[in-house]
């Protein structure tokens, strides 16, 4: 992958177009999103994909609201997101979204992963197989506590 970073803010586009979502987000937040804009933020998000993308994340979609009803759909800096209490629990990250080689099923500080001293907090998906998310239930279950 080719670095082009902007040599006056130190950002590709790619990183400053998620910024600008997520700017976007905070602006629709402030003006009472409601939970179903939000699920439909989500829903438009993952149709706007490429192909490979969208196909993993309708299923990661299905695999969070089926094991986790109460986390809420948003979108966060442009991703499917799911929330508990305002707080980002599991994200994914488009490999289309920054030009890379996986998608990437992540987990902010809201999960309850913790695993002694060190444990995992992102995965890299090439391709999302029926193990594979048998195994995702479980972290999402676990990790929406």
């Amino acid at each position: 992958m080719t670095d082009t970073r902007d040599t006056k803010t130190g950002f590709t586009a790619e990183e400053r177009a998620a910024m600008k979502q997520r700017a976007a987000e905070l602006k629709a937040q402030k003006g009472g999103a409601s939970k179903a804009k939000d699920l439909q933020a989500v829903v438009d998000a993952i149709a706007a994909m490429p192909d490979a993308d969208r196909v993993i994340a309708e299923r990661l979609h299905a695999i969070v609201t089926s094991v986790a009803p109460h986390l809420d759909p948003k979108t966060w800096y442009g991703f499917p997101a799911y929330a508990r209490d305002g707080k980002i629990v599991v994200f994914f990250k488009a490999a289309s979204k920054y030009n890379s080689r996986y998608a990437t099923l992540g987990f902010e500080e809201a999960a309850q992963l913790d695993d002694g001293e060190m444990w995992p907090t992102s995965y890299a998906i090439a391709t999302l197989t029926d193990a594979d998310a048998d195994r995702i239930a479980e972290l999402v279950k676990r990790a929406a506590g």
